[in-house]
């Protein structure tokens, strides 16, 4: 398995223009949050408890990113919790027809803004080269936070170090001198 700092690293490669960061922190949220909404109609009984789809996926990706990083992990711990819990009350309160049509309007938005910024970026997006990185997003998302936070600064040192900083417009352009871009 990957550490976190080289699936990081993997995905900053893809993503080094400051527009397209920008519409992934939009997208990425709203794509992960529709998908949760679209799970939270499911649920099946445990005993005297019904679980979500949303819940147990929700857990199965926080133990991923808990593995890769604690404090990563215990940030999405909380988002992952928010998102469940904003889910368990739109499902509440509309008939599974209008939540997965909510859910449904929510995920193309938010994958529009996605490939929005790889226009931006002049690259295609991560998970064409690797699925996996579609499980990562959410963590370089988070990652990207504390960063402008000032907070993580030797893992955004790490990924610097290997794919450069983020640039203003990056438009295809190689990521160190004399390299070739990839399209």
């Amino acid at each position: 398995m990957k550490s976190c700092q080289e699936n990081l690293t993997q995905y900053a490669a893809y993503h080094r223009d400051r527009r397209n960061i920008a519409t992934h922190f939009a997208g990425v949220p709203m794509i992960v949050f529709a998908i949760i909404l679209a799970l939270a109609t499911i649920a099946f009984p445990v005993g005297p408890v019904v679980i979500t789809v949303a819940t147990a996926t929700s857990i199965g990706l926080v133990a991923y990113y808990l593995v890769l990083d604690r404090v990563l992990g215990v940030t999405m711990a909380i988002v992952m919790f928010l998102f469940c819990a904003g889910a368990s009350e739109i499902s509440a309160r509309f008939s599974t027809g209008a939540t997965l049509g909510l859910a449904s309007v929510i995920f193309v938005v938010g994958w529009v803004l996605q490939f929005l910024g790889h226009k931006y970026e002049g690259m295609k997006p991560a998970f064409f080269d690797d699925a996996k990185q579609l499980l990562i997003g959410p963590l370089f998302v988070c990652a990207e936070a504390f960063f402008m936070l000032g907070g993580r600064q030797e893992l955004r040192r790490y990924v610097e170090a290997r794919v450069g900083p983020t640039v203003a417009r990056r438009d295809g352009a190689p990521l160190t001198p004399g390299q070739p871009a990839t399209h």
